[in-house]
């Protein structure tokens, strides 16, 4: 990914010309954007531009949110992750206070409590940032209006969404609210996957991974392959979309090992 970070950041100091500019990083589950994010993040820094980070993980909604949404519209949105489970009010109102001066509160999720992360306890960006990085999973994802009377692509919608409540929703969050957010961007850059059997299998190595830190003794509970493959099936339809039509000004091909290709123009 350093590559491709360089090539982003010359991109970017090519083009950032006010205060509060913002490069959106869209891709699935385990396509490497935090750490895309992270190195991007530092190579502007080294060339001498301030760069905030923002990720919809960090706006999810809390639990009591959710549970209410799961009561009035349905029990799949008790679970966060999808389009609806976010505040995205909330992250396009960030954005536009870092291109602003003065203190900025950063919110930020704790997905071992579920829960975000109080005010207190928030990093503080002074702004404005020259650069903003807005990532995650569905940045840019365009709407089906279709979605709801569609055939269910796996077990979990044919068994928990059978008349199309939570798809329909789903689609109407990322038609409504999301829309502002998703605009937000200057220039947005997907990171494809081959496959969503590849999404899988990369989300798999990153629970791995957190179960042997948690063997090492660190704080958390990693997922097994049932637990995964249920998550996973919330985000399947639209990972699908997005690799099969992306989204935003440029994509770049990931192979299996997520070595990235060259940019690519939309």
């Amino acid at each position: 990914m350093a590559g491709l970070a360089q090539a982003l950041a010359d991109l970017v100091l090519a083009r950032a010309d006010r205060p509060g500019w913002v490069l959106g990083l869209s891709g699935a589950q385990g396509a490497g954007k935090s750490t895309l994010a992270a190195n991007l993040a530092s190579t502007l820094a080294a060339a001498g531009r301030s760069c905030a980070v923002l990720s919809l993980d960090d706006v999810y909604l809390g639990p009591q949110a959710r549970a209410d949404l799961a009561r009035r519209v349905h029990p799949l949105f008790a679970v966060r992750g999808p389009p609806g489970t976010h505040d995205p009010a909330l992250a396009l109102s960030v954005l536009e206070a870092l291109g602003r001066p003065g203190p900025v509160r950063l919110p930020r999720f704790d997905k071992g409590r579920d829960a975000p992360v109080p005010g207190a306890e928030q990093p503080v960006f002074e702004g404005p940032a020259d650069v903003v990085i807005l990532e995650g999973w569905c940045l840019g994802a365009r709407p089906d209006p279709g979605a709801a009377a569609s055939e269910p692509v796996n077990a979990l919608e044919r068994e928990q969404d059978p008349d199309g409540t939570w798809r329909g929703a789903v689609e109407a969050a990322l038609a409504g609210p999301y829309r502002a957010l998703f605009a937000a961007p200057d220039l947005t850059v997907f990171l494809r996957a081959p496959d969503f059997a590849t999404v899988r299998r990369w989300r798999g190595e990153q629970e791995a991974d957190l179960a042997r830190a948690i063997a090492a003794g660190r704080p958390g509970r990693a997922m097994g392959d049932a637990e995964l493959d249920d998550f996973l099936a919330r985000y399947e339809r639209i990972t699908r979309r997005l690799i099969a039509d992306p989204p935003g000004d440029l994509v770049v091909d990931l192979v299996a090992d997520r070595t990235p290709g060259p940019l690519q123009r939309r």
